[in-house]
């Protein structure tokens, strides 16, 4: 199964460049370093010291929430390399954001045989971390070839992902078979692994609570509410996809929100940031660009986010926000940004993706769940004209926030003694 799998890899073989060229036309981290895709990495020796702990956080979401886990092994294991790849460039972006020199970048290749086996020849990590879902068949083969132990953290396995795994059982309980240990967000995510075909599972929590908002975050944050208009009500609409920023404009066209109230708009993809402004001008929206970084005219009605790296300083300007990407199923984003700094949370029926947070957010008071985008607005303009409701939504998300942390500890108890470390007691980083 993993030959005719490894095939398929081989008749995309002559498309990958081009696509990753076609690609870089908007994101143009897609066409740097071409070659890593296919295991070329650069002559010069890999970085050694007293070894190479690797950890693989594809895109956006799984590089910041990474960030408890770096700190933890640059604090408890100091002479080693931390390795940090990535498949997609908002993911590489952030990761040069977050760490800078602390870690070494590179792209995680291709699944081609040859193509892993070459990365790890180059890198000889002791051991590798994958965060969340990202597991590839060869990759997982090599590793266990190499005797280079694969951990699967903060590991998320929704219904839908687990129905697929097994419709191709043949190839993917190997890959979880060969796994040195889970650590899942849930019970239901271990559940699911062990059903799979992992062993040593054990539920640890999920790392995005213990995620730290900076300070500078939670600064610009209130220097954007002030270039919005610190007396006008903000509707955040965050990390929407494709086709979920059209059904919110036309519900605010059928239902209004409050006078001078600002809706503030974060395309996930940045790719889509000039098709969404040319959305808003086809409608004859008037609307202001945050790239802009200048005061938003009384008259516009709308803001386009359209920066990277600062959607925790988004949540902190809005008085609301709704979290993309459960509109439609796309299985939503990642609402827990926006419950740490202590705003009122919406989300749609799709949120596969974050099925248990959003059920306990949503249970402990700190989000609430709309139908549509209709009850959507409804909702955002209900909690505008009621500040005293507000005030209580922010205050179960602190505390539903804080009864949720601890994750990156009970991780590094469990993860410490496999990466040749003595857990230590004492406060997170």
């Amino acid at each position: 199964m993993r030959a005719l799998y490894t095939l398929l890899w081989v008749v995309a073989l002559p498309w990958l460049p081009l696509r990753l060229w076609w690609r870089g036309r908007r994101e143009p981290g897609y066409r740097e370093r071409i070659g890593e895709r296919f295991g070329r990495y650069a002559a010069e020796p890999a970085p050694r010291g007293t070894g190479v702990i690797w950890i693989h956080a594809v895109s956006l979401g799984e590089t910041r929430a990474a960030a408890p886990l770096v700190a933890r092994i640059t604090r408890e294991l100091p002479g080693v390399t931390i390795l940090l790849t990535h498949m997609t460039a908002t993911g590489r972006e952030a990761g040069r954001t977050l760490y800078g020199a602390g870690v070494v970048q590179a792209w995680l290749p291709y699944d081609f045989p040859f193509a892993v086996r070459a990365f790890l020849r180059h890198f000889s990590p002791r051991a590798g971390l994958l965060m969340e879902t990202e597991l590839w068949p060869n990759l997982t083969a090599a590793c266990a070839a190499a005797r280079v132990p694969l951990f699967l953290v903060n590991a998320r396995l929704s219904e839908r992902s687990f129905a697929g795994y097994r419709r191709f059982s043949a190839l993917t309980e190997p890959m979880f078979a060969s796994l040195a240990g889970v650590a899942a967000q849930t019970a239901e995510d271990a559940a699911r692994v062990t059903a799979a075909g992992g062993t040593n599972v054990v539920v640890t929590g999920n790392l995005k609570f213990d995620a730290e908002i900076a300070d500078r975050m939670l600064q610009l944050g209130r220097e954007m509410r002030e270039r919005f208009g610190a007396a006008r009500p903000v509707f955040l609409a965050a990390s929407t996809r494709d086709g979920e920023e059209a059904l919110i404009l036309d519900a605010i066209a059928r239902g209004a929100l409050p006078d001078r109230a600002v809706t503030v708009i974060v395309p996930r993809h940045p790719q889509r940031f000039d098709e969404v402004a040319a959305m808003l001008a086809g409608r004859g929206i008037a609307f202001a660009r945050r790239s802009a970084n200048a005061t938003v005219a009384t008259d516009a009605r709308v803001v386009l986010g359209d920066t990277l790296g600062e959607l925790p300083a988004y949540y902190v300007a809005a008085d609301v926000a709704f979290v993309g990407g459960s509109l439609l199923p796309f299985g939503g984003q990642n609402l827990i940004e926006a419950i740490a700094v202590g705003t009122p949370t919406l989300v749609g029926p799709h949120t596969f993706n974050f099925a248990e947070a959003a059920a306990n957010a949503i249970a402990a008071g700190a989000a609430v769940r709309v139908a549509d985008a209709d009850a959507l607005v409804r909702e955002v303009s209900g909690l505008l004209s009621d500040a005293a409701r507000r005030a209580r939504m922010r205050e179960a998300a602190r505390a539903f926030h804080a009864a949720h942390r601890g994750a990156a500890a009970r991780l590094w108890t469990w993860l410490a003694p496999k990466l040749g470390a003595a857990p230590k007691s004492g406060s997170d980083p």
